[in-house]
């Protein structure tokens, strides 16, 4: 650990010129004490590494020094892919290896490239997760991604929908994918290739047995038919809807893009109050109505019968909780 420090000290020098004690410290999230103590070890070592007092000093390499120790490790070339990704690369267990192969990258590139890696860095962040949901807790995604690497099949103790909700599985984990803030893991089970959600294990145990994956196994190529797959099973049916002109811009904030573009493609012309008529495919009646309702009074199902009668049982509860409590601020003059 400490090898691995002093090296990063050098290397922080090297790609950003003259630092602080206290800038090194916060850098590498130590003590200024440890620092002090690092920047000696590296005189000792014969490093040209010279210090300079007062408020615009510092610590720097002589001018022309470059040390050949830029070279990643096997692990920091796996985790290189996710630099830019701090969060992922944590959650993996990556976190470490992730900052030290940047740090390496850094330091290595020419002035004028660094000073662009800098700005990207300064200028743009990768949030994966949804505006309403933080991403899954992942306690076993660690020991999953180890198993990954190395190719070692696990037993889990996995949640799932239907019954039986608990069930224990031997996976052989061919890859791991984040979708939306949310880790899956696509994993041989049975002779077949199934998608896992890492959220839903709730036990997990590496065994000795190593398995090789399919030949020719693709991991985007299989997400990409997987997603494929997946939306053409949710969708079953249509509905007819009648859309204001302030429902038709608040669509595209609530609803899928396949709503969306079925709205786009399906629209009649605008009647003179600015509605317009679409045919959107719909999940179930259940998911329909839900999704409906959020455009509350700037939609009106038309077909099917089933659903609009379901949306309108619900605006006469609504207007039987509500409506009296009108009347009665309007009897009080509020």
């Amino acid at each position: 650990m400490r090898a691995s420090r002093l090296l990063s000290v050098l290397l922080l020098l090297q790609a950003r010129g003259r630092m602080t004690a206290r800038q090194l410290a916060d850098e590498l999230e130590v003590s200024v004490r440890t620092i002090y103590r690092d920047v000696e070890s590296l005189h000792t070592a014969g490093i040209p590494l010279y210090g300079e007092a007062g408020h615009e000093g510092g610590y720097q390499l002589l001018d022309g020094f470059r040390t050949r120790l830029t070279g990643l490790t096997a692990q920091e070339a796996q985790a290189v892919f996710l630099a830019g990704m701090p969060g992922p690369a944590t959650d993996l267990g990556l976190g470490t290896l992730a900052a030290t192969a940047g740090l390496k990258i850094e330091a290595a590139l020419p002035p004028d490239l660094r000073e662009g890696s800098r700005c990207v860095r300064d200028h743009f962040l990768l949030d994966a997760p949804g505006w309403y949901h933080d991403g899954d807790q992942v306690p076993f995604l660690p020991v999953l991604a180890d198993a990954v690497w190395n190719k070692r099949a696990v037993m889990v103790r996995y949640r799932r929908w239907r019954a039986p909700v608990e069930v224990e599985r031997r996976l052989e984990p061919y890859g791991l994918v984040l979708k939306a803030g949310k880790w899956y893991t696509v994993a041989g089970c049975d002779g077949s290739v199934r998608t896992y959600r890492v959220g839903q294990i709730l036990e997990l145990a590496v065994t000795d047995e190593g398995f090789e994956r399919p030949e020719g196994f693709d991991l985007a190529g299989h997400w990409r038919a997987h997603l494929e797959d997946f939306r053409a099973r949710l969708i079953q049916g249509e509905a007819v809807i009648m859309l204001s002109p302030y429902g038709r811009e608040r669509i595209a904030e609530v609803m899928s893009s396949a709503v969306v573009t079925a709205v786009e493609r399906t629209a009649s012309l605008p009647g003179g109050d600015g509605w317009v008529t679409a045919t959107v495919p719909i999940e179930s009646l259940t998911h329909a109505h839900t999704e409906f309702l959020k455009l509350g009074a700037e939609v009106e199902v038309l077909e099917p019968a089933e659903l609009r009668g379901k949306l309108a049982d619900t605006a006469k509860a609504l207007a039987a909780r509500y409506v009296p409590a009108l009347l009665e601020m309007g009897t009080n003059g509020t």
